[in-house]
């Protein structure tokens, strides 16, 4: 078993609140894990943990480690950058830059100092196939990204992603704001983008859930309170809680 990410006695604070409380688990490469649990109960403070964006935050701090590849990237001597590099981001709601479809893609290889252009056309017509939006762009790369419908700039932010090769791919609800055929599209493309990385979901949608994940983890008030196979979360949870939440008899 081939872990890519693990997380031991992890917690995370806001000044004095703790949005986590000693979070321990091990997230397998190349699977899909989603992460469920009513609002406010740290999905998205576990997710925006593992490429250290909570750093941004006045009085964020840790303890416990959280581990990529063997490294803790809450050590002094790490390379945030890098780290980030490592982990791409996909928001709730599609963010493109008020640039071309292309330059928004070929973005990240820009900042990160590529300058050859032949390159650059290489990886954003990889990163938009990757991203299967390519057919539907191929022809009007030079347009703005506004023009493209809610799905398709959200498939194209996922290629924006991908264009700098991460390893990892954390999504927060990448389709809540999308139409059921955007949605359908995105969760095709989740399950062909885990040949190639390790994805870490957070859904409110208990059925997309069940449908993309390979393990699901249940947080509830900053703790994580089972993580498991989803077919077993799903149909013969451990605790009665998250029988409880599943089923929609809270949260």
């Amino acid at each position: 078993m081939n872990i890519k990410i693990k997380s031991e006695n992890f917690s995370f604070y806001y000044d004095e609140v703790k949005a986590l409380k000693n979070v321990s688990m091990d997230i397998i490469k190349n699977k899909v894990i989603g992460i469920i649990g009513p609002s406010g109960c740290g999905k998205s403070t576990f997710l925006r943990s593992i490429n250290r964006m909570n750093d941004l935050i006045q009085g964020a701090r840790c303890e416990g480690t959280l581990m990529i590849d063997g490294k803790d990237i809450y050590a002094p001597d790490i390379d945030v950058v890098r780290i980030r590099r490592q982990i791409g981001m996909v928001f709730q709601k599609s963010n493109p830059f008020p640039k071309s479809i292309f330059d928004n893609v070929a973005y990240g290889l820009r900042i990160n100092g590529v300058k050859d252009k032949d390159y650059i056309h290489h990886k954003v017509e990889k990163s938009l196939k990757d991203a299967a939006l390519w057919s539907e762009v191929e022809n009007r790369l030079s347009k703005s990204a506004f023009d493209l419908s809610g799905g398709q700039q959200q498939r194209l932010c996922i290629a924006r992603a991908l264009a700098v090769e991460p390893e990892v791919l954390l999504m927060d609800e990448p389709a809540s704001a999308l139409d059921p055929s955007s949605t359908l599209k995105i969760e095709e493309l989740i399950q062909e983008l885990k040949k190639k990385y390790t994805i870490i979901i957070v859904t409110h949608n208990m059925q997309q859930a069940a449908r993309i994940s390979d393990y699901t983890a249940f947080f509830m008030t900053g703790e994580l309170l089972e993580y498991d196979i989803t077919s077993k979360i799903f149909t013969k949870p451990s605790k009665k809680i998250t029988e409880d939440y599943i089923t929609g008899r809270f949260g």
